[in-house]
């Protein structure tokens, strides 16, 4: 069947380019009117239309965002003006905490730098010599003041105290204070009939401490 139809329209071809051929084509193809149904000119414009609508499109967008960021940052500083007499105020307390602390710390510190009142006491109960008691003990904040109550004539008495005082100069338990002195003149006590004494052990300075330091590095 296929055959039979291709047989029919060979011969039909043929004969129509046989005819067409029979004279000269003397046409100017450039000149002639354009007789298309879609001009490209269409297809041009059509073109240039979508690519000014897809611009128009972005720059409108782009627009939006602008406006969108503007009232986002607006809303933004008008929350920093209401929120700033709260943060002040947040501020000054930080502040006032920070040397709160600040003076806390220093207290602190004053306070472990101090040597411990039950420690000296004990250590004084254990390397008190017979002859002596204690009558007062003042932990001051440059120092240690004692009174001793010391049996026996002025002059042993004088000398059991010295010897004493030298035993506490050597005592590490001692090593906050760094001079060991007598404090007044010994007197007796008419009452009870001892001598009374009194020595003072000054505490050690940051400075002095800062100096031997350096001292042991060099």
């Amino acid at each position: 069947m296929w055959a039979k139809l291709l047989e029919r329209v060979r011969p039909a071809r043929e004969a129509k380019a046989a005819v067409a051929g029979w004279h000269p084509d003397f046409r100017d193809v450039r000149k002639l009117p354009d007789v298309k149904v879609v001009r490209t000119a269409f297809f041009i414009n059509g073109a240039l239309a979508v690519a000014a609508i897809l611009l128009g499109g972005t720059l409108a967008f782009r627009e939006w965002q602008v406006r969108e960021v503007a009232g986002q940052i607006a809303e933004e500083e008008r929350k920093i003006v209401r929120d700033r007499p709260l943060s002040e105020a947040a501020l000054k307390q930080y502040q006032a905490f920070r040397e709160d602390h600040t003076r806390a710390d220093e207290v602190a510190a004053f306070v472990a730098s101090r040597p411990s009142a039950p420690a000296l006491l004990r250590r004084l109960g254990e390397t008190m010599p017979p002859d002596l008691a204690l009558d007062g003990f003042e932990l001051r904040e440059d120092g240690l003041a004692l009174r001793f109550a010391v049996r026996g004539d002025a002059l042993a008495a004088s000398g059991l105290a010295t010897r004493h005082l030298e035993a506490l100069r050597g005592d590490a338990a001692m090593g906050a204070f760094d001079q060991f002195t007598f404090a007044g003149t010994p007197a007796r006590n008419v009452t009870t009939g001892r001598v009374g004494v009194e020595f003072f052990l000054r505490l050690k300075s940051k400075g002095d401490e800062k100096a031997k330091a350096g001292r042991k590095k060099g």
